[in-house]
């Protein structure tokens, strides 16, 4: 066990050094870059056409630099106003999951490793060059005993570790953060960290992805217009996954697609459908609904791949995407406020009306767009960005859902400029608000309210009892909390030493005065006497006239 903790300790210091060297080289060049020497070899390169970096442009060179955990993390902040601001958001975005694939052979002998038997045994083709290569994982093409084709995902070896490694110097650098800038704990940046850590240690295990492939085929089991492949739960494994191999278009080319006699008005509103029933009435949605996830099979139907990102909104996350697409419809900006405050979860906020404002002067910049041609995800970013401001805590998965709702209207709109996404999201939304509404759910939760002041009623004797006992016993005890710790230190620390100050100022004075009557001859003595004296009145004197 002490060889195995010196072990992970060495492994831990030797990526700590391996991180510190690249932050260090790119501080360096950083701090070159704003000094006068510095600016003056940057207008040199410039006049000579060579690549100049900014402080953005630096920050995402090191967070490739630093690798697949680092960027992945880099690719979810990109997405969180709340934590990052947006000139680097900017540059965040165009963070690429770029990784070399490793050796084919090692692949094929851990495929085999996970089956427990030679591939042949499983597979009766196996393409031994990867298709596709990501930080996690490497994917190739296969076809089973009976014909069916698949595809193979491996997870690359010694990742798990490597990414473990990373979050525990991750999380260790936040809280060092958080600890070092209280004002910081508006961002919860500890928070992020753990659940960037959840979210990518679920998608290290393949038995999560095939779960929501599961989960997915069920949601859309009776919806021609959409795909989900079948998953081969037989050959999965935390490691590996084996699901159907899909043949389709990918949605990137409009032209590819009518060529193909595929309607391309009818793919972009089949997919913006797809989604909005994800979210709006399952609440479980496909997190990253990119191009290259998507493939375009006959008669119009959307097939979805890469299901190991995935997001999960509760009724009150659902709630608030139907009020605040209800406010857009009908221009609210103060239905749309009080959506914003319900999703953080504040009852009485105290700026209300400024939000209300400010979301009123940005309804007006859309007063004159038809709603069918409102830019809708465009405008619950605005939302989030602007909610943001006040430090308040918005749910995590929101910002996935932006981003998915982001990604998939860019889609939609490159096969049809003129769909009209709002309008698709209002009978979604007005669905969701009548079945919250709904008498059956009404009577449910009016039966769980009186059930709850019932138990009240009864409880409330004996409560009264142990509250009374326990304050008769003095086992009632207070726990008081301050907003501003440190400023309440700093202010002990002052009152203890002005306390001190003055002990020790009356014991010279007092000392003096005894030695003067003992021993009168003593000069020191009438020297501590009057300089006791003089501090003693000019601390006097401070301290009546110093300022409140």
């Amino acid at each position: 066990m002490r060889l195995a903790n010196i072990y992970v300790g060495y492994l831990k210091v030797n990526r700590a050094l391996e991180i510190a060297g690249i932050v260090i080289r790119q501080g360096f060049d950083e701090l070159i870059a704003r000094t006068w020497l510095g600016r003056r070899i940057r207008k040199r390169r410039i006049r000579q056409d060579k690549p100049v970096y900014t402080t953005e442009e630096r920050l995402r060179l090191t967070i490739e630099d630093l690798g697949p955990t680092y960027i992945k993390f880099g690719q979810i902040l990109a997405d969180r106003p709340d934590v990052v601001s947006e000139r680097f958001r900017s540059e965040l975005k165009k963070l690429q999951s770029r990784a070399l694939p490793f050796d084919d052979q090692l692949a094929v002998n851990l495929v085999e490793d996970e089956l427990g038997v030679p591939i042949g045994k499983v597979f009766a083709t196996f393409d031994r060059t990867c298709m596709a290569s990501a930080s996690i994982g490497q994917v190739y093409s296969a076809t089973l005993l009976d014909g069916s084709p698949v595809v193979v995902k491996i997870r690359r070896p010694k990742i798990e570790q490597k990414i473990k490694l990373d979050l525990y110097l991750m999380r260790f650098l936040a809280a060092k953060l958080a600890k070092s800038y209280p004002e910081m704990a508006a961002i919860n940046i500890v928070g992020v960290v753990d659940e960037f850590g959840e979210s990518i240690l679920r998608e290290l295990d393949y038995n999560n992805e095939a779960a929501n492939i599961l989960r997915f085929q069920q949601m859309f089991a009776n919806e021609p217009t959409v795909y989900i492949p079948k998953v081969y739960l037989n050959y999965t494994t935390r490691r590996l996954l084996v699901m159907e191999r899909i043949t389709g278009i990918t949605p990137d080319d409009p032209t590819v697609l009518k060529a193909n006699g595929l309607d391309t008005q009818q793919i972009a509103l089949n997919g913006a459908n797809a989604l909005l029933t994800m979210v709006l009435r399952h609440g479980f949605f496909h997190a990253d609904p990119h191009a290259g996830n998507i493939f375009i099979m006959p008669d119009n139907k959307i097939a979805f791949i890469d299901f190991g990102m995935v997001g999960v909104l509760t009724p009150k996350d659902m709630n608030f995407l139907a009020n605040i697409s209800m406010g857009f419809v009908r221009r609210d900006p103060a239905m749309i406020a009080d959506s914003l405050i319900t999703l953080c979860n504040v009852r009485f906020f105290k700026k209300r009306d400024e939000l209300i404002f400010n979301l009123q002067q940005m309804t007006a910049q859309y007063s004159h767009v038809p709603i069918d041609k409102l830019d809708y995800a465009a405008m619950v970013q605005q939302c989030i960005n602007l909610i943001a401001k006040y430090s308040l805590q918005i749910p995590n998965g929101i910002f996935m859902l932006v981003k998915s709702l982001a990604t998939i209207q860019k889609v939609a709109e490159k096969l049809d400029p003129d769909i009209p996404f709002t309008p698709l999201i209002t009978p979604y939304a007005k669905e969701v608000i009548m079945n919250r509404f709904a008498p059956r759910k009404l009577a449910g939760e009016l039966y769980q309210a009186l059930k709850n002041y019932a138990n009240l009623a009864v409880n409330l004797p004996n409560d009264i009892s142990e509250i009374l006992y326990k304050l008769k016993q003095g086992e009632i005890r207070h726990n008081i909390r301050f907003e501003n710790s440190e400023m309440l230190q700093k202010a002990v620390r002052n009152v203890g030493f002005r306390m001190a100050y003055a002990i020790i100022l009356v014991g010279l004075f007092i000392g003096s005065v005894l030695l003067i009557n003992t021993r009168s001859d003593l000069a020191y003595a009438k020297f501590l006497l009057w300089a006791s004296s003089i501090l003693i009145f000019v601390l006097i004197f401070k301290w009546m006239f110093r300022r409140k």
